[in-house]
């Protein structure tokens, strides 16, 4: 008998209450740089805590986008309190942010580095103030979560013909699963739809979605004629791949088949469960400043802003990367891959495409390695301890809900 996710008995693991309400599956100490003179201090400070993650703004001047996605950064259910570390005169303000994190009523601090003597002092004060984060961070109250209380996101790259085959297929088919158990799903990078635009609005759950579906790929499409590149890489034309359509079907599949709720922006969590579209893409008339996901780690920070518990990252050709926050899941359909580079791939589908394993089967025992790692497991790339993340400056403010903590 063919397994069936909805019959499968997955056990429940402890999770981590926030005071917003949301459920955690980490319980992180997170450390974060306002701009990049105070990320050495940052990295110093976090050193030796096991649970501590670094992630910050490099810039200098104001940005809202960015100052959006640290506040959702710092607020994400898998972090537990937060410490932001400024220099003192750059115009992002690490007050201003632990203040709006206090109101959330996660447990938040803040100092500058100007005002505490420089390199070393200020690394011996950033550790006692996380030192006390984190014995409130420890108390947080536990309850338990399944499959239904978990949002996952999902990106892809690095692909080769198998990504498109078998590897976001299968995906798509646990993303099936996980929006009928009442999860989220959330996908993204509409530039790798190019093509598409009848077969994502043919996927929109009602009238409203489908001008919204219209509208987010009318934007990617311009966005890609005025930057003059589509998402296709010489490592994609080496892995098999042929055209730019070729590839966003590819792509699209890792979304599976039940119907997008609608779009979303960047630091934006889904305001229901089910099948989300993730726009990152800047807005037409700021379009001149800032790319789009000029690499996969910023996709993934994007995802992860939006609440994402776990994001699935699908690799052909391979890939090293990890996230701070979120546990990064990599999944490869490429046999070949797997066996070069499974001290960083965590999940081996190359049997879709042997023959030895159906899709659905696949999805199943995916599944059972989503919940080992929402348990606790740690995944590949938590192991080795990457977490690369990515704030950049960009302008996305069209339709864009302001943060009552910032205008």
């Amino acid at each position: 008998m063919t397994p069936n996710m909805n019959n499968s008995t997955l056990p429940d693991w402890p999770g981590y209450v926030r005071p917003d309400g949301q459920l955690g599956i980490r319980n992180l100490l997170l450390v974060v740089y306002t701009v990049e003179c105070s990320r050495f201090v940052a990295e110093k400070i976090a050193a030796e805590f096991q649970s501590a993650q670094v992630i910050g703004f490099h810039g200098c001047y104001d940005n809202p986008y960015a100052v959006r996605q640290l506040l959702a950064l710092a607020r994400h259910p898998n972090v537990g309190a937060v410490l932001f570390v400024g220099l003192g005169c750059e115009y992002t303000r690490a007050e201003k942010l632990a203040h709006c994190v206090q109101q959330s009523g996660k447990p938040a601090e803040s100092f500058l580095i100007q005002a505490n003597g420089g390199t070393l002092t200020s690394v011996l004060r950033g550790k006692e103030r996380l030192s006390a984060l984190k014995a409130r961070a420890d108390l947080a109250p536990r309850c338990r979560m399944n499959v239904q209380h978990l949002t996952i996101g999902c990106e892809c790259g690095g692909s080769d013909s198998t990504s498109g085959l078998a590897g976001n297929p299968l995906v798509g088919k646990f993303f099936d699963h996980l929006v009928d158990a009442g999860g989220t799903a959330l996908f993204e990078e509409t530039v790798e739809m190019i093509g598409l635009e009848n077969v994502l609005t043919s996927r929109a759950a009602s009238p409203s979605v489908a001008q919204q579906l219209s509208a987010t790929y009318a934007k990617a499409e311009n966005y890609c004629q005025r930057v003059r590149q589509y998402s296709a890489s010489p490592g994609n034309y080496a892995g098999g791949l042929t055209t730019i359509e070729e590839k966003s079907l590819g792509a699209f599949a890792k979304s599976g088949s039940r119907p997008i709720q609608g779009v979303i922006r960047t630091s934006t969590t889904p305001p229901h469960c089910g099948l989300w579209l993730l726009d990152t893409v800047p807005d037409n008339h700021y379009i001149d400043f800032g790319y789009t996901n000029p690499n996969d780690s910023e996709g993934i920070t994007a995802l992860v802003s939006c609440g994402c518990h776990i994001v699935l990252f699908v690799t052909g050709r391979g890939s090293l990367i990890g996230s701070p926050i979120a546990p990064l899941i990599k999944v490869t359909a490429n046999g070949d891959t797997f066996q070069r580079m499974q001290g960083d791939i965590d999940f081996d589908a190359s049997g879709i495409l042997a023959g030895t394993e159906s899709l659905e089967a696949a999805a199943v025992r995916l599944q059972h390695a989503i919940v080992a790692v929402a348990s606790g497991q740690k995944s590949c790339a938590e192991a080795l301890g990457h977490h690369e993340y990515l704030i950049p400056y960009k302008f996305q403010n069209r339709n864009q809900p302001k943060d009552q903590c910032h205008s």
